[in-house]
């Protein structure tokens, strides 16, 4: 068994762990990256993206749930316009990661904040409530806890917002108002859109107001479609076309001194049926656990008093190579979350256990049995989930 500290984070396969790089090239850095372009006082360019988008007035910001940056070569036979992104022959693609947990409300809530997991405190797709034996699902979740008090930092959007900039966020009408949201996108006005085309037209009439002007949009199909059908399939295929259409849209309407920035929450990776745990079906890794949270590819475990030591010890001995087990203490000093105020360390299990490779565990009886169905999935800290695209497009002069 590897520990994650030790690895590396240069080039990498897509089975390679790679490290978050916060403030040197990850999800948390976009906007304030984009806020500096706009001209936002205090605002810190740590992507360097004002070197190619000195006179830019307004940023249209595009996060395409579950783009991997691995998964653009897949893509590409069906997405001609991403195709000519690889190919170099449209806009700038570089590549940054997400933060850790590789999960879509962290990292939503970071690009949102421009700060670290540990800072804002979604730590993970579902994460045990301090002080109870609830389990919060941070995608379904509404008005308990209160998201002003959970996630406690002022956004991006706010910061923009406050300095002059309009800001607009596009995604979802069921989205409006949710948990998730108001942690992540508070500060900026709110535009539904059920598809495709409804997205382009409201971005594109957001970014056509007076300047400056900040517009964000979401789009969940792609990770809806790899974790139903799996990556590649015909059903994710069709997909990215459809991403690629809306990509082409956008690009190609893009005012002279606008530009369009496009990345991802996260990758995502197929797990075969031989590589599936079930900690509801083996006593073993059921033992000394009071609370079981996170999801499949990255889970928190809460022990029983005193049980900690065991519990590592026996998914160790189970798991073998099949995943990073350690204590809450080790994975936090490794460096995964940034740093954690007191508030925020316990919404970690005791243990945490980063599945490597293609395996997963699964909790058949504990979760809802959608979960326990699905193909791929993501969360842990291999390249294919934690290597994101960063493309920039510039409007034509």
């Amino acid at each position: 068994m590897t520990p994650i500290a030790e690895m590396g984070d240069g080039p990498a396969g897509p089975a390679v762990v790679v490290r978050p790089r916060y403030g040197e090239g990850c999800l948390a850095d976009v906007l304030p990256s984009v806020l500096a372009v706009l001209g936002v006082p205090g605002a810190t360019d740590l992507l360097g993206l004002r070197a190619t988008l000195d006179g830019v007035r307004r940023v249209a910001v595009l996060l395409v749930d579950g783009l991997g940056h691995h998964l653009l070569p897949l893509a590409a036979p069906v997405t001609p316009t991403l195709a000519d992104v690889l190919a170099g022959r449209l806009g700038t693609l570089t590549s940054i990661t997400s933060g850790f947990p590789s999960t879509t409300p962290t990292s939503l809530a970071s690009l949102g904040t421009g700060a670290p997991p540990g800072a804002h405190g979604l730590l993970g797709f579902t994460v045990n409530v301090p002080g109870t034996r609830r389990v919060l699902n941070h995608i379904d979740w509404s008005r308990d806890p209160d998201p002003l008090r959970w996630q406690p930092l002022a956004t991006q959007f706010e910061r923009a917002a406050a300095a002059g900039v309009t800001t607009t966020v596009v995604s979802r009408a069921s989205f409006a108002g949710s948990g998730l949201t108001v942690s992540a996108y508070r500060g900026a006005a709110y535009q539904p859109a059920d598809d495709t085309g409804e997205m382009v037209t409201r971005v594109l009439a957001e970014l056509a107001g007076e300047t400056p002007r900040l517009v964000y949009a979401y789009h969940p199909d792609l990770d809806r479609t790899g974790h139903l059908f799996g990556v590649n399939s015909p059903q994710w295929q069709a997909a990215a076309s459809d991403v690629d259409t809306m990509l082409t849209r956008l690009a190609e309407a893009l005012p002279p001194d606008a530009a369009l920035v496009v990345t991802a929450d996260h990758g995502q990776l197929d797990v075969p049926p031989e590589c599936r745990f079930d900690l509801d079906a083996d006593p073993r890794l059921r033992a000394g656990v009071r609370v079981v949270a996170g999801e499949p590819r990255v889970r928190y475990l809460h022990t029983e008093p005193g049980a900690t030591a065991d519990v590592i010890s026996t998914w160790r001995a189970v798991l073998g190579d099949a995943a990073w087990v350690v204590s809450r203490d080790e994975a936090v000093a490794a460096g995964w979350f940034g740093p954690i105020p007191e508030a925020h360390l316990r919404r970690v299990g005791d243990v945490v256990a980063a599945c490597h490779d293609q395996y997963a565990v699964l909790a058949t009886k504990t979760e809802p049995p959608l979960v326990s169905s699905l193909i791929g999935y993501h969360g842990s800290c291999t390249a294919a989930e934690m290597l994101v695209p960063l493309l920039v497009v510039r409007g034509s002069r």
